[in-house]
């Protein structure tokens, strides 16, 4: 029987991010040898990339990158899964995440799949035949303003941030953008104006609203005032601009940024997993 022990097990699972079991059939084979054992998990993980497709990656990290351009500044957000949490908050991971994101700004891609053509792919590749794990970059976003800010929050104090946030902003609206950036984070709005808004969902909650007001028998004359009133409601609750602000609820987010002067031009929100 091979000589190894937990501390072996839990050190090579550490390092690699695969599961116990896989580390014990690595460490019987090896007979004992640590360093052959991760080799051998390595090995095995590449041979089963294709067995892991099928695999669900709905744990992970988001990871962001803000720099200097002409004109102001450029934020990137990169969303990039794993299978369970114990590969999310491996620190092998955490800096995939940050290897990722920066791929994603040096070569412009702004979807995973352009991505995964740079050297970055190879990376990922290596990482989910080590880690043992299907590992995937799901999506990038990215915003470009005057002024960049953001806000990274953890879910779990023992994971990597799993919720982020960016806000472009005009110089004067960069007072308010980090709590700006918080309240996206809680509140999640689809869009930034209701000018933003497809048609078709507007007419379709118009639809809803006219349906539903009929159904409760309101009267002929009431429901065009009711179809606004509830259409109303939607945009409070789904654009950022309407939205009763997380701090202050009797002010929308548009007055804030009114109070202090200043214009948001755009954001970015990832949920890992959502």
């Amino acid at each position: 029987m091979a000589n190894y022990t937990a501390a072996d097990i839990k050190e090579i699972r550490e390092s690699t991010g695969a599961g116990m079991l896989d580390v014990k059939k690595a460490l019987d084979e090896a007979e004992g040898d640590k360093a052959k054992a991760v080799e051998l998990i390595r090995v095995k993980g590449l041979k089963g990339v294709a067995k892991r497709e099928g695999r669900s990656a709905s744990e992970g990290l988001v990871a962001a990158d803000i720099r200097d351009v002409e004109g102001g500044q450029e934020g990137t957000l990169v969303e990039i899964n794993s299978e369970t949490d114990f590969v999310a908050k491996n620190d092998k991971f955490v800096a995939l995440g940050d290897e990722a994101v920066a791929a994603a700004v040096e070569s412009g891609a702004t979807e995973p799949e352009q991505l995964a053509e740079t050297s970055f792919g190879e990376a990922l590749t290596n990482a989910a035949a080590t880690m043992g794990e299907k590992i995937l970059v799901r999506r990038i976003g990215r915003v470009q303003g005057e002024v960049v800010s953001s806000y990274m929050h953890r879910t779990n104090k023992d994971l990597p941030p799993q919720v982020g946030v960016l806000v472009a902003t005009d110089a004067a609206g960069a007072e308010v953008a980090r709590d700006i950036a918080m309240h996206i984070a809680a509140y999640s709005p689809a869009y930034l104006t209701r000018e933003e808004v497809p048609e078709d969902i507007v007419a379709n909650e118009r639809r809803i609203a006219e349906e539903t007001a009929k159904n409760e028998n309101k009267p002929e004359k009431a429901i065009p005032r009711i179809i606004e009133g509830r259409l109303n409601g939607y945009f409070k609750e789904n654009v950022l601009l309407d939205q009763a602000f997380a701090k202050d609820p009797k002010q929308t987010v548009g007055k804030i940024l009114e109070g202090a002067g200043g214009t948001l031009t755009g954001f970015v929100r990832f949920r890992v997993g959502n």
